[in-house]
């Protein structure tokens, strides 16, 4: 959670008005539907970059953000959006790579040309080759508009989607939802491409990759270490792979297909492994435990020197602008958050009280630890007419104005009132100094000086719950795997 926060948005269902466009395909050169004109993508691209920014924060190294950003910039002169018998439209169109502060192993790309990568994702590639490979696929996505092809086929813009907390029928959670989004902003990051649209951009991140001299042959690694984060967390695909073509099959089809352009005589020797292990040096790995972290029942805050209780069977989810909690049954819901748009707790809750569709039901001066705050208890419909029961409490903390905002069905509110309650009542400053100095971890580099087992240059300790198979994984390799002497390792530090 950092300090930034979008309003919520309650029983809001916004409604975009899409229309049909018979345009050019780059890629193929036809013409064919398409969702959106090119124009009409370059300007949902550019408001959903700003949303994106604010919902995942980018990664603070500019070096690594402008090494990576060179390689896509190279990558898309390859593409078919700087070819010469191109309109003109397309080979205009300005292409910006971010690296987002995010833990989770995945790359997507939005249209008119922005194109993501997380510092989770890098920290699990072995080599610049890879890197081209993954950012060939996704600027494959903006050439071939996939994005724009599925809003003809799933009709984008014309499915309600709720922004800020989701209060769906019978408060149906799914933690994807939970997100400070626009509805047309979350739409295209959790659309699903065809597998035949994967398979096209896997097709062409090979060919922009393999013509600009990149071994493209090793993008097949990458792909099976996204098999084995799958296997390892029982089974939940990585979101890179979500509605993707087998990674077994991936790993057979991007070395023929890198092969093939070799015959058509696109020399492939650029592998750039070290260049890369040098820029990702001490890149923060897994979750950054100074953005917040759940310790023995109590959420732990460094940055911003508060905690508070974490209720007994609730999850908590740690959005950069938010920390959702809820409960086991997904029918009752706390969200935490930073409130920038007013500066008094008594101001923070009546706007939000003062909302469409919400109706107070009372309001109290409240105080906490010697904060002063308000609370308010309200009532609401869900899109199905089910009564929600509301209570909001707001607390003056170190200049910020924090915000408790928790829910359930009406009928469910005296089971959760108490535990609701003890949220603001637990909130305090974060004294303990081995908490507040407390590190993230990072990736440092260490050169093999003897031919062993991977297993063998394991610390007997590792950071943070890691396990052994986790950087095995993070290494390409396996544990019991003979790694030759002076060879470059990826090792998890605190």
């Amino acid at each position: 959670m950092r300090t930034y926060y979008f309003l919520p948005i309650i029983i809001v269902a916004v409604i975009l008005n899409g229309c049909v466009s018979l345009e050019i395909n780059p890629v193929s050169g036809n013409k064919r539907a398409f969702g959106y004109s090119w124009e009409e993508e370059e300007k949902i691209g550019a408001q959903a970059d700003g949303e994106i920014i604010a919902q995942y924060g980018l990664y603070e190294n500019e070096e690594l953000s402008e090494y990576v950003s060179q390689i896509g910039q190279d990558l898309l002169e390859e593409s078919h959006l700087r070819r010469e018998d191109t309109p003109q439209k397309f080979r205009d169109t300005e292409f910006t790579f971010r690296v987002l502060n995010s833990e989770v192993v995945n790359a997507f790309a939005l249209p008119g040309g922005y194109v993501y990568v997380t510092r989770g994702l890098l920290g699990h590639l072995n080599n610049e080759a890879q890197l081209a490979v993954v950012l060939g696929h996704e600027i494959g996505h903006v050439a071939a508009r996939h994005a724009s092809q599925r809003a003809v086929e799933q009709q984008i813009g014309q499915v309600a989607i709720i922004g800020g907390a989701v209060l769906g029928q019978s408060l149906g959670y799914d933690p994807g939802n939970i997100l400070q989004l626009s509805s047309q902003t979350a739409q295209l990051l959790f659309l699903k491409y065809g597998r035949d649209d994967e398979r096209e951009s896997d097709a062409l991140g090979v060919e922009y990759s393999a013509m600009e001299g990149y071994v493209a042959a090793e993008g097949a690694d990458f792909f099976t270490s996204l098999k084995r984060i799958s296997e390892q967390h029982g089974g939940g695909i990585p979101t890179l792979l979500s509605s993707h073509p087998d990674p077994g099959e991936r790993e057979k089809n991007i070395p023929k297909m890198a092969q093939e352009w070799a015959e058509k005589g696109y020399e492939q020797t650029i592998i750039d492994k070290d260049e890369y292990l040098g820029m990702i040096e001490n890149i923060i790995y897994g979750k950054n435990p100074r953005e917040g972290f759940v310790r023995n029942g109590l959420f732990y805050h460094p940055d911003l020197k508060f905690q508070f209780m974490v209720p007994d069977g609730f999850e908590v989810i740690n959005q950069p602008s938010a920390v959702i909690l809820v409960n086991d049954d997904q029918n009752a819901i706390s969200q935490f958050t930073i409130d920038t748009e007013n500066d008094s707790p008594q101001s923070s809750v009546r706007a939000f009280l003062g909302q469409d569709g919400i109706t107070p039901i009372k309001q109290v001066n409240y105080s906490n630890n010697g904060m002063s705050g308000y609370q308010g208890v309200a009532k609401a419909f869900t899109q199905d007419s089910s009564e929600l029961r509301i209570q909001i409490t707001a607390l003056a903390y170190q200049g910020n104005i924090y915000r408790f905002l928790n829910y359930t069905l009406a009928e469910q509110y005296p089971e959760y009132e108490e535990r609701f309650s003890k949220l603001p009542q637990s909130f305090a400053q974060l004294t303990d100094s081995n908490i507040l100095n407390i590190k993230p971890v990072r990736l440092e580099l260490i050169t093999t000086s003897r031919s062993a087992p991977f297993s063998s240059f394991l610390p007997n300790e590792l950071p943070m719950e890691i396990q052994p198979i986790d950087v095995a994984i993070l290494n390409q390799v396996e544990l019991d795997q003979e790694i030759e002497k002076g060879t470059k390792l990826k090792m998890p530090v605190q």
